[in-house]
């Protein structure tokens, strides 16, 4: 168990109940002195100590947990290791210190850097004027919110499972009976569309008509999915605006995109219920293309589905998720893992996610390892979206793949089907990775595209190492 040191935390709460360190320490059964040594981070907090403060000041425990500090620290390095800041020489002590002293200052910067890169300020600048500063970025603001939730909605869970029970929905059926429950429920008519009359559309609603159309492009998972989804907006709307409305949102534009995303949630859990799916992915170990087959889903929405299994008493593993495109570009994330995703830049090109792209629809498997130590078990495929025309006019068009990442930490990985014949405790086998080149201190690996930042960097014109780039000894 690593040890916990959380002498910022420590000092604010003594600050905020206006109370002396010997007071303090008199409550909780210590000395001043030892309590002067953990409030500087000089000693890591026990146990014991752990209990009397819950005890005596009615704290939540996992307040006063390290998980949001190493993520604001991960959040720190990423954004200092731009270019902008490289003659600021900020090393990872700086930052360190910086967390466990002043969290608000620091997450004051994560979100002046994150405005100013939406900006597009460059090297002008930020905006003189303050008031012109961008707003959260829409789909930053409910990453945070689906993360901070654990990606797990029990209304939206109550609301899917009162859906099968009110009309007897059958799982091979499916789709045939949520067609009916638009038809019954809500006077609305599915039609499957040809692809030229949608111009691009895979799912057009028209609440004047009461017309829903699918485009024929959409595979069968993809179908059922959108017409979960449009159930949810009819029948659960009042369920999908109060969940959003926790997220306190900057803008409308995040407003509707978490609503949308709520939908989503609410259609995975109609088209896998979550104690049948829960049992089901235990039964199988985590077999996804055997759950694809048994829910009629597609090995995104399986995947998706698993990082969801959140139900206090009935938990699954705790999966991260992570969906890229051959550039890179991350368009999904999400950590229940513990594992950190880069949020600015580049991330980490060991990842076996973005190995997948060498082998279209094969899975691979990678035991890797963080420079904190954090081992991860994971696996990753290519996927085709939904919908995507791979020829146009008799001409062949890239098929515009993503790649799908799913992981969990190493202690989990003997639950996982896809461990079976590795031996994990075989140090040979394990990829060090990190969450970017810039945030990275292995000054060994051969795929550093950049220097990183909390190293001094050595040029010696008579020695060439894995990588241009090195650290000085």
């Amino acid at each position: 168990m690593k040890a916990m040191r959380i002498g910022g935390k420590l000092r604010r709460l003594r600050q905020e109940r206006r109370l002396s360190q010997a007071q303090m320490a008199g409550e909780i059964g210590i000395s001043p002195s030892y309590l002067n040594l953990i409030e500087s981070n000089q000693r890591p907090v026990t146990v014991t100590v752990l209990l009397k403060l819950a005890e005596k000041f009615q704290l939540d425990l996992a307040s006063l947990g390290g998980e949001s500090d190493e993520r604001l620290q991960t959040d720190l390095m990423e954004a200092l290791s731009d270019p902008l800041f490289e003659s600021a020489d900020v090393k990872t002590s700086d930052v360190r210190e910086l967390v466990a002293q002043l969290p608000a200052l620091g997450r004051a910067f994560v979100a002046l850097y994150q405005a100013y890169r939406r900006g597009g300020a460059g090297d002008a600048g930020l905006a003189a004027d303050p008031e012109a500063a961008p707003s959260a970025l829409p789909s930053e603001e409910v990453t945070d919110f689906l993360q901070h939730r654990r990606n797990h909605f029990p209304e939206l869970e109550e609301a899917a499972e009162q859906l099968w029970l009110e009309n007897g929905l059958a799982l091979f059926t499916l789709q045939q009976d949520l067609v009916k429950v638009l038809n019954a429920r809500f006077a609305v008519d599915v039609e499957i569309a040809p692809a030229e009359a949608m111009q691009g559309l895979l799912r057009l609603y028209n609440p004047l008509t009461r017309r829903l159309q699918l485009s024929e492009l959409l595979p069968l998972p993809s179908r059922t999915f959108q017409l979960a989804h449009q159930i949810a907006f009819l029948g659960f709307r009042k369920e999908i605006d109060q969940a959003v409305s926790g997220g306190k949102f900057t803008s409308l534009e995040a407003d509707k995109l978490a609503a949308s995303a709520l939908a989503n949630y609410f259609a995975a859990a109609v088209m896998s219920p979550y104690d049948r799916f829960l049992e089901s992915a235990r039964a199988t170990r985590y077999d996804i293309q055997t759950l694809q087959h048994r829910f009629g889903l597609s090995f995104e929405q399986v995947c998706h589905r698993l990082t969801t299994l959140q139900r206090p008493g009935a938990e699954g593993v705790p999966f991260h998720l992570i969906r890229v495109d051959i550039a890179g570009n991350i368009s999904k994330r999400f950590s229940l893992s513990g594992i950190h995703i880069a949020r600015f830049g580049a991330a980490c090109p060991r990842w076996n996610v973005y190995d997948a792209f060498a082998t279209p629809g094969m899975l691979r498997v990678q035991v890797s390892r963080m420079p904190d130590g954090g081992a991860f078990f994971c696996v990753a495929r290519t996927v085709t979206p939904a919908g995507r025309i791979v020829m146009r006019g008799g001409l062949p068009q890239r098929a515009g793949q993503l790649a799908i990442g799913l992981g969990c930490p190493l202690t989990h990985a003997r639950e996982i089907v896809y461990a079976d014949g590795l031996n994990l405790d075989d140090p040979q086998i394990v990829t060090p990775i990190g969450v970017s080149c810039r945030t990275c201190p292995r000054s060994d690996c051969a795929d550093r595209a950049m220097p990183a930042l909390a190293q001094r960097l050595v040029i010696d014109e008579n020695r060439r190492g894995l990588s241009t780039y090195s650290a000085a000894g």
